[in-house]
């Protein structure tokens, strides 16, 4: 199957990374390589792109389609959260800009056989981002138990049903191991009222999120990593990072927000005590969305939203 992967908010990445010929670029998600490309044709000696990606298809794809730039790019097979080990493995001391793009890419959405899409029935229960990990989306399924999946799927899912859900997995499993994508759907289903199974959108979007979500320690390895892409960045260095749902975007916001004024002093403290400094400042007071031409081209890109953060050494 070709690796295709529309990439989603492109010229407003580019252009809010502020690229210079000779900086240096983290695309600490390549994917598909359609930013990485673009980041990499605006560089000139010196200038150098680190292009990051977990998935092994991924890797493959972003190793041929950006071959043309030669050594202005290094190809690395990782998760994001290891980008401080890497730059500093390179020998670089900081970046000029950092990009992620938290979307799962529409060739693993459109891959049965990686198990992201509840639009096959009988697509392997997998959802790893990286399957060089031994746990799948089966061993959540058929191994996790009630109060276990309630919370994933009320958490990560932002489910309403989630007691139902998980009380219905549980309940199927017992008979016989759940497998596909096809048979959790059918669970899913019998676990909606009747009258919601009328609304529009799928039942099982949610859960499958949510499930993927905690395979892959998305939201976890966000949090826990952020911070430190930010101090990565050299003095006018920006981050732009592209989420798809509301708990990725409340943990980006709160954080570039947090990096800009650390300062947990009382508020009627006439000066700052507890030395905390800023890291720089937020460039997008408001996400930025999609515009209405790539809304119409590209569907995927509805729940999209960009934010940015520029770091400022000299100001502290």
């Amino acid at each position: 199957m070709e690796f295709v992967h529309k990439s989603v908010l492109l010229n407003e990445c580019i252009d809010n990374l502020n690229i210079k010929p000779d900086g240096i670029y983290v695309d600490g998600t390549m994917g598909g390589a359609g930013h990485s490309g673009c980041i990499a044709a605006k560089l000139e000696n010196g200038g150098r792109l680190i292009a990051i990606d977990q998935d092994e298809d991924a890797i493959a794809v972003g190793t041929d389609r950006l071959s043309v730039y030669g050594d202005k790019v290094t190809i690395v097979r990782s998760n994001y959260s290891c980008m401080k080990e890497i730059v500093r493995g390179i020998g670089l001391d900081g970046v000029d800009g950092i990009l992620l793009d938290l979307g799962v890419s529409s060739y693993q959405l459109d891959n049965p056989e990686r198990g992201f899409t509840y639009r096959d029935e009988n697509a392997p229960l997998d959802m790893r981002m990286d399957n060089r990990m031994e746990m799948t989306a089966r061993d959540i399924v058929n191994d996790y138990t009630d109060e276990e999946l309630r919370r994933i799927i009320r958490n990560y899912g932002e489910d309403k049903f989630a007691g139902n859900i998980a009380k219905e997995i549980v309940k199927s499993r017992a008979v016989k191991p759940i497998e596909t994508t096809g048979e959790l759907v059918d669970i899913i289903r019998r676990a909606y009222p009747a009258k919601e199974l009328r609304k529009p959108g799928h039942p099982a979007k949610k859960t499958f999120q949510a499930i993927r979500i905690e395979l892959n320690s998305e939201l976890k390895v966000l949090e826990e990593n952020l911070r430190d892409m930010v101090n990565l960045l050299n003095d006018g260095g920006r981050i732009c990072v592209i989420t798809f749902h509301s708990l990725e975007d409340r943990i980006v916001k709160n954080i570039f927000r947090e990096c800009e004024n650390p300062c947990i002093c009382p508020p009627d403290f006439p000066v700052c005590v507890c030395g905390r400094k800023s890291l720089g400042k937020v460039i997008s007071r408001k996400p930025i969305l999609p515009s209405e031409e790539e809304l119409a081209e590209n569907k995927r890109s509805q729940s999209a939203k960009l934010r940015v953060f520029e770091r400022r050494i000299t100001s502290n």
